[in-house]
C-alpha cells in the first residue's frame, strides 16, 4: 500500500568514472565477505569535497584513497593496508577515514601517510566502522556496522566528543551505515541497511539517545540505504544501494524526488558540490562511477567544511 503520489523522476550524468589504469579486477579477503567473492577491481565510497572543489573518494577493497580534479581527473593519494569507507575533511584540514579493519584513520593529503586515530573503543576492536559526519561542536558521529544484520541486530553509533569522550548512543542496530545530524541538534538519521529503514535518534541535553524510531521505511530489494545527506531545505537525500537511486524525502518523510542511477545499481554515497553548491555527485560502485545531478535546493554546507 502507498500513502504517497509517485515521487518526481530525476536523471544523473556520468560525471567520471575510475581510469582503467587503477582497476584491479580480482577477488580480495574484503570482497569474499562483502560481494559474494566476486572478483572487484574497485568499490568507491565516501565522496567528500575539500575546499578547493577537489573531489576525496575511497575505494574499500585496495584500501585507496582519490582525488578527482573539478575536471574529473583521477589521482591516488594513499594506499595503505586498510579497507577505508566513509571520509570527511574537519575544519582543521585533517581527512578522517572510517576504516571497516582498522577503526577510526587519519589521512595527510600532502604526504599520503595514514595514521590512525581511534583504533579500539575500552581495548575491544569495533565490529567495522562505517560512515561519519561532524556537528558544527566539532563532535564527531560514527557508525559501527561490521557484519550485523536482521540476523544480528547489534551494530552501534558511537558519538565522539573533541576532548576524548567517546559514548555510544545506541547498540542494538541491525547494520548502521550512514549518519547525519538534524541542524537543530535534536537528532541523528541513521541509515539501517538490511532493515531497510532510516532510523531517528532523538538527542538529550545529557547526552543520551531515548525512542529511538523508525523515520521511514525503503521498499526493500537486494541491499538498502547506505549514505544520507542534507539539503538546505532540511529534506534528507538517501542513497539505496542495490535499487540505483537516490531519494530524497521531506523532513517528514515524505518522498519527493528519485533521483535515478544511469549506470549500475549500486549507488552507494553522496556529496554535494559545483556552483552554488546544487550539484549532487554520487559513487556508482558497481562500475565505478561518480554520477551527478542538478538539483534545485543546494545541499546544507558541512561544518567539517567551515573556516
Amino acid at each position: 500500500m502507498s500513502f504517497f503520489a509517485p515521487p518526481r523522476r530525476l536523471e544523473t550524468a556520468v560525471f567520471t568514472r575510475l581510469p582503467d589504469r587503477f582497476r584491479r579486477p580480482r577477488r580480495t579477503a574484503w570482497a569474499e565477505a562483502n560481494r559474494g567473492g566476486r572478483e572487484t577491481d574497485c568499490f568507491l565510497e565516501g565522496p567528500a569535497f575539500d575546499r578547493q572543489g577537489r573531489l576525496y573518494v575511497t575505494d574499500i577493497p585496495f584500501g585507496r584513497v582519490f582525488r578527482v580534479s573539478p575536471q574529473g581527473e583521477w589521482e591516488q593519494v594513499a594506499e595503505y593496508d586498510g579497507w577505508p569507507n566513509g571520509l570527511k575533511i574537519h575544519r582543521d584540514g585533517r581527512i578522517f577515514l572510517t576504516d571497516y579493519k582498522r577503526g577510526l584513520m587519519l589521512l595527510d593529503p600532502a604526504t599520503g601517510a595514514v595514521t590512525p586515530f581511534l583504533e579500539t573503543v575500552r581495548s575491544e576492536s569495533f565490529k567495522g566502522v562505517n560512515d561519519l559526519f561532524f556537528a558544527e561542536n566539532g563532535d564527531l558521529f560514527f557508525t559501527d556496522q561490521g557484519q550485523t544484520g536482521l540476523h544480528d541486530p547489534t551494530g552501534r553509533v558511537y558519538r565522539l566528543e573533541p576532548a576524548g569522550r567517546l559514548t555510544c548512543l545506541i547498540d542494538t542496530v541491525p547494520s548502521p551505515n550512514g549518519i547525519v545530524l538534524l541542524p537543530d541538534r535534536s537528532a541523528v538519521l541513521v541509515a539501517v541497511t538490511r532493515a531497510n529503514q532510516i532510523w531517528r535518534l532523538p538527542l538529550h541535553a545529557d547526552g543520551s539517545v531515548t525512542k529511538a524510531s523508525v523515520f521511514c521505511h525503503l521498499h526493500g530489494g537486494p541491499s538498502g540505504p547506505d549514505g544520507l545527506a542534507l539539503d538546505a531545505g532540511g529534506n534528507l537525500l538517501v542513497c539505496h544501494a542495490g535499487f540505483g537511486t537516490v531519494w530524497r524525502l521531506s523532513p517528514r518523510a515524505e518522498p519527493l524526488d528519485r533521483i535515478a542511477s544511469c549506470a549500475g545499481w549500486s549507488t552507494t554515497n553522496l556529496a554535494f558540490g559545483g556552483p552554488e553548491n546544487r550539484s549532487l555527485f554520487v559513487t556508482e560502485s558497481e562500475t565505478g562511477s561518480i554520477l551527478r545531478a542538478e538539483l534545485e535546493t543546494p545541499g546544507l554546507p558541512l561544518h567539517s567544511h567551515a573556516a
